[in-house]
């Protein structure tokens, strides 16, 4: 268990080496210890260390795991990173503070009605199809601009972009991509890399990487 929080220490200190190496970043990236399907005991390690940011798949997961502690603990914030259904929508934006996987007009509609019934805001990310994958969901490149203005005609808090790059490909080209469409719509957060490639991610200005197994384990 104690691994957790020593795998923790040593990805913090590669991405501030990473960070300091690069004169062109901004910010240091926050680290989301993604703890899908990991059982809480297996968790506390980092929570109980301070660390803040955690990612889930899916919401009923979440809502069992984290409602509990996220009332002990106010400062941890929760990151929905998997796909979010719509007829989860209400449940996910009374616990999740971010959500990564904005990607449909109908899915903004939903998040609108329902941000406005509970009167919270959660923090949004528009997920990319970078790769022009057909089995992955995201808003096509040439469609983020309209869409990103489509979501602030409905006053949604959409603060970055997210990818998930093809897995059998060099992600830096896409990771590259997604910076510059980044700066075309002059949005300050930029959700991509995980275990394998979050340290091309830095090189490409991500301020959020998506780490599981290299912090928890490999997956059951």
């Amino acid at each position: 268990m104690h691994n957790v929080v020593e795998n923790l220490l040593k990805i913090s200190e590669k991405v501030k080496l990473k960070f300091e190496a690069n004169n062109n970043i901004s910010k240091t990236p926050k680290i989301i210890a993604v703890s899908k399907t990991f059982k809480l005991d297996h968790i506390l390690p980092a929570i109980n260390h301070g660390h803040i940011h955690y990612g889930e798949n899916k919401v009923q997961e979440a809502v069992e795991k984290w409602t509990q502690i996220k009332k002990q603990k106010e400062n941890i914030k929760l990151h929905l990173i998997g796909r979010l259904q719509s007829n989860k929508v209400k449940q996910a934006i009374k616990l999740f503070d971010y959500i990564h996987s904005l990607d449909s007009k109908k899915l903004a509609d939903k998040i609108f009605k329902f941000q406005n019934e509970l009167n919270v805001k959660p923090k949004l990310f528009i997920q990319v199809n970078i790769g022009d994958e057909e089995q992955k969901s995201g808003i096509s490149k040439d469609e983020v601009l309209d869409f990103y203005k489509y979501c602030s005609s409905l006053d949604l808090d959409v603060i970055g972009l997210m990818c998930i790059p093809p897995f059998d490909k060099d992600s830096k080209k896409y990771f590259k991509e997604m910076n510059d469409l980044n700066k075309i719509i002059k949005l300050n957060e930029l959700s991509m890399g995980m275990s394998s490639d979050y340290l091309d991610a830095i090189e490409n200005q991500a301020t959020f990487l998506r780490i599981g197994s290299s912090i928890f384990g490999q997956r059951a």
